[in-house]
């Protein structure tokens, strides 16, 4: 079984990941793509690197197992049985980039895609809402976030989409 645990940047993704007792193995495919070089350019707007997904795929398919976890903001959009999705309140994704040094642009961008569903909604056209599991991690101890995806992997929770909202957020920045 593939999980993979997706969500845009500043949700918590690496640091649950890298705290759970799961059976199966992780891939922090962000570092895959950074250590294989599958990239197809750089965005010099955002300043960052362009991945290239078709070469993401096949690296996928040549070396991850079929049972592992997959973790990366880019994880949804490649084949799964279970898609956990982590959500955070757009300001705790604004903080947590800020003190990453992200820039001011990219803050904002991350905060706003956050705060409009971007990657749950992607999640869901992919893999149907039945195999898409949302986590609220704001405010929320990185262990006990750890929890609940093990118990996705192990099949004990329900899958769960829409049931986060941020449009406060959004009503704030008018």
């Amino acid at each position: 079984m593939r999980v993979v645990v997706t969500g845009t940047p500043g949700t918590g993704k690496t640091t649950v990941t890298e705290r759970f007792d799961a059976a199966l193995p992780v891939i922090h495919l962000n570092a895959v793509v950074n250590e294989a070089g599958l990239t197809a350019g750089r965005d010099e707007d955002r300043d960052t690197a362009i991945v290239d997904m078709g070469a993401v795929a096949d690296w996928l398919d040549a070396n991850a197992p079929e049972e592992a976890v997959v973790e990366s903001h880019l994880a949804h959009r490649f084949p799964a049985d279970r898609v956990v999705v982590l959500r955070a309140h757009p300001e705790t994704i604004e903080r947590r980039l800020r003190e990453r040094g992200e820039p001011d642009a990219t803050v904002r961008e991350n905060a706003e895609s956050e705060a409009l569903d971007v990657v749950l909604a992607e999640a869901v056209e992919r893999h149907g809402e039945a195999n898409v599991y949302e986590v609220d991690t704001t405010d929320r101890d990185p262990g006990a976030v750890a929890g609940e995806i093990d118990a996705v992997i192990r099949g004990e929770r329900d899958p769960s989409a829409g049931g986060v909202s941020f449009a406060d957020y959004l009503h704030g920045k008018t």
